[in-house]
């Protein structure tokens, strides 16, 4: 049967979709060499795990993480094998309870080869201490005497899973008793979730019985592509649960909770909670806090490095005030603070103080000074400003040996606004002092890289710079349901400073347009669209911005471009899930814009963000 006609066109057009993207990548890494990965042979890493004395350690647990997870226990002569490992990096551990552990090692398996890694482990409190067998046999790696006799199962499983470490409900009275049997995990787990499950909602409803709680749970799917091809074959997805809650305090205010979690290669969570003062009042006060973790357990050799210990944590609190002083007078003064414990001086502190003078009802004069000092990597861990959308679940690295680099934003603005009859138009002057602005490159990948490789991006930075600039803003309600604006801005920039030579060069080999000379100019267009369908109860939201002053993604062109970066979201209430007051809602979105707010940024924020994949999200939303 021959094709039809009419699936020649569809297929001739994705064929050069695929072409395109091929020779783009060819092109920005045609003088890479390529290496290709042989999959059908294994390798092994194998060592000796000793104590400071150079005695052998039995009952040392080996982890290998990279292109699989893979787990060892030392023997009596400290001998260990990791074996039918797939070639690449692989960043080793090893663990033993009353030891620290040993400094983390990346070992490089190739196709049908022996990689050796030995280790040294020290006692805890007691730098070269004897180390007695019974020390060692207590450890958490050591086989206990079967007291059970031949009925016992003695399988390497189930020796594992009867050492592992007592949890926190576990060692509740409160909670249902386990049972002596060795295989309880197994026979019993439901019985015991079920149970805690419901001592738990029983105490969090004598909790909350007496208070009007609203709240939002999102069960999402998030993946990413570079071209229309990757989005039918995207099967690497990442699925995220998001719950939201809060309640009223008294008659002033409103206290807010919100918590998210991810769990694949990349396993990360957030928490956040706010008050935010709501009632007529000379002090309007908000103030929160947020904490977030993440952890990679992937393959991508270049996140594996970032993230080599353990984790990334980064907390941060912040306290704003606006103080009413007069019908005609508002000050508002505040700051926020982050700890990001992979920087070298973690603590950052941001404060911003602004005035608002209103001579008339429809005239406002707005003066601020604010300070932003942001991490690489801040987008990860800050909760975001919109409830539908969590920070991007993505990994990052230096750039160049020359480490990280915080940026410093001196933002100075003077506004005046005036408010028509279902719109506002307002006029800025602005001048910014940038010291580091950061670069965030994507794509730097070798073409038989694995999709994985999409989820991990490069910070850097492009030195530091003076702006100033003039801007104009038409908001504008086009009905009851359609309300839209208008942002138009040009600034002129003079950089003052370049990059550390180690990053420089770096930056000129392979992104040569982020490099920019003094006296540019910049043109800004920047629209957005919020609709309202009442019919079907459809609500679309559109942001599109047009610049003269993008990065390229290739090496050959050292000068920007005319380019656009744009944000859709697509929600769609499902009136016939309703249930009692909760009401279901079901959500799509596609982006390629990284910042998941351009409020209080560098003018160059966007623009250094190079070849950003496209981004989509979708799933279902209860709010109740």
């Amino acid at each position: 049967m021959g094709t039809p006609s009419r699936l020649i066109v569809p297929a001739f057009t994705l064929c050069l979709l695929a072409c395109q993207s091929w020779y783009a990548e060819a092109q920005v890494f045609k003088n890479e060499p390529v290496t290709k990965i042989a999959a059908a042979d294994t390798g092994l890493i194998e060592g000796r795990i000793t104590d400071e004395r150079g005695r052998p350690l039995d009952g040392a647990v080996i982890s290998a993480l990279g292109g699989t997870t893979a787990f060892a226990v030392s023997d009596q002569g400290g001998q260990f094998s990791l074996k039918q490992l797939p070639p690449g990096p692989y960043l080793v551990r090893v663990h033993m309870a009353g030891f620290i552990a040993a400094r983390s090692t990346m070992v490089n398996v190739r196709p049908a080869a022996r990689s050796a890694s030995s280790f040294t482990l020290r006692r805890e409190g007691a730098d070269g201490a004897h180390v007695t067998e019974a020390s060692v046999g207590s450890a958490i790696g050591a086989p206990e005497a079967s007291a059970k006799g031949d009925d016992r199962d003695e399988s390497e499983l189930s020796w594992r899973l009867r050492h592992l470490k007592r949890g926190v409900l576990q060692d509740a009275d409160t909670f249902v008793a386990i049972p002596t049997d060795d295989n309880w995990f197994i026979t019993d787990s439901f019985e015991f979730v079920g149970r805690a499950v419901g001592n738990s909602a029983k105490a969090a409803k004598s909790l909350f019985g007496d208070l009007a709680l609203d709240g939002q749970v999102n069960l999402l799917t998030t993946g990413a592509f570079d071209s229309p091809v990757q989005l039918l074959q995207m099967d690497r997805t990442n699925s995220v649960a998001f719950f939201s809650v809060g309640a009223p305090v008294g008659t002033h205010g409103v206290w807010n909770v919100r918590a998210a979690m991810n769990q694949t290669d990349l396993s990360s969570w957030m928490v956040a909670g706010n008050y935010v003062v709501r009632a007529d009042l000379p002090h309007q006060y908000r103030f929160g806090m947020s904490y977030s973790m993440q952890r990679y357990a992937g393959g991508n050799t270049a996140a594996i490095e970032a993230v080599a210990e353990t984790a990334r944590n980064v907390g941060s609190l912040y306290g704003f005030d606006e103080w009413r002083i007069s019908r005609f007078v508002a000050v508002e003064y505040g700051a926020s603070y982050a700890h990001y414990d992979y920087l070298p001086s973690p603590s950052l502190v941001s404060p911003r103080i602004a005035a608002t003078f209103a001579p008339a009802d429809a005239w406002r004069v707005r003066v601020e000074a604010a300070r932003d000092v942001s991490a690489p990597g801040a987008e990860e861990f800050l909760p975001p400003v919109s409830a539908e959308y969590l920070p991007p679940q993505r990994t990052f690295s230096p750039l160049a040996r020359a480490g990280w680099h915080t940026q410093d934003l001196m933002n100075y603005s003077v506004g005046l606004q005036r408010l028509f009859n279902g719109a506002a138009l307002s006029v800025r002057w602005f001048n910014q002092d940038i010291n580091n602005q950061t670069v965030t490159v994507f794509g730097l990948r070798r073409a038989d890289s694995v999709p994985s490789a999409l989820g991990h991006y490069y910070v850097g930075s492009a030195g530091d710079a003076t702006l100033h600039g003039v801007g104009m803003t038409l908001t504008h309600a086009l009905s009851s349901n359609v309300r839209g604006s208008v942002d138009y801005s040009v600034a002129t920039a003079d950089w003052v400073d370049q990059p550390a030579p180690v990053e420089y060069a770096v930056l000129t080999r392979f992104v040569p347009s982020v490099l920019r000379q003094s006296g540019e100019r910049i043109h800004d267009l920047t629209t957005s669209l919020e609709a309202e369908v009442p019919y079907s109860a459809t609500r679309v939201v559109v942001l599109y911005k047009l610049n003269n002053a993008f990065a390229t993604g290739t090496r050959e062109s050292d000068a920007p471009a005319l380019a656009s970066r744009f944000d859709l979201r697509v929600t769609q209430a499902l009136p016939f899930l309703n249930f009692r007051t909760s009401q279901w809602e079901m959500l799509v979105g596609v982006r390629n814009l990284f910042h998941e707010s351009l409020d209080n940024a560098s003018v160059y924020d966007e623009l250094l963000v190079v070849r950003p994949p496209k981004r989509v999200v979708g799933g279902l939303t209860v709010k109740f």
